[in-house]
């Protein structure tokens, strides 16, 4: 079993930078492919970015590449999204997701996903 934990969503004017936390216990995440998701009103939950397991290596949606940098920290068990230049369509619930390490091919489907965090609301006004 995995808890996920997020924090630092907030109001933010469109240019403007948040940095989300993820932070895990019952399990290490170095062992799970950690993605983050997001879900407007009205919405279907999307991909926004992942990092797998092994290696580190990170997949973004096209629509917040070169924006968003997707990272982890092992020794702290924690996951971070830092989103720089952001839009009012940014805005919407970001969800934090740990993915068991077979099933890594998978990282853009939210179905895939074992556990799942809160949420953290981000709103970007214009």
């Amino acid at each position: 079993q995995v808890q996920l934990v997020e924090s630092g969503g907030g109001l933010v004017q469109a240019g403007g930078s948040l940095r989300l936390s993820c932070v895990a216990s019952g399990r290490t995440v170095s062992t799970y492919t950690m993605g983050w998701f997001r879900q407007a009103p009205a919405k279907e939950r999307e991909f926004v970015a992942a990092i797998i397991w092994s290696g580190g290596n990170t997949y973004y949606a096209d629509s917040v590449k070169g924006r968003f940098t997707i990272s982890r920290d092992n020794a702290k068990n924690t996951v971070y999204l830092q989103m720089n230049s952001l839009k009012p369509e940014d805005t919407a619930v970001y969800y934090c997701a740990a993915l068991y390490a077979r099933d890594t091919y998978y990282y853009s489907r939210a179905q895939s996903y074992n556990y799942w965090g809160q949420g953290t609301q981000v709103t970007v006004s214009s």
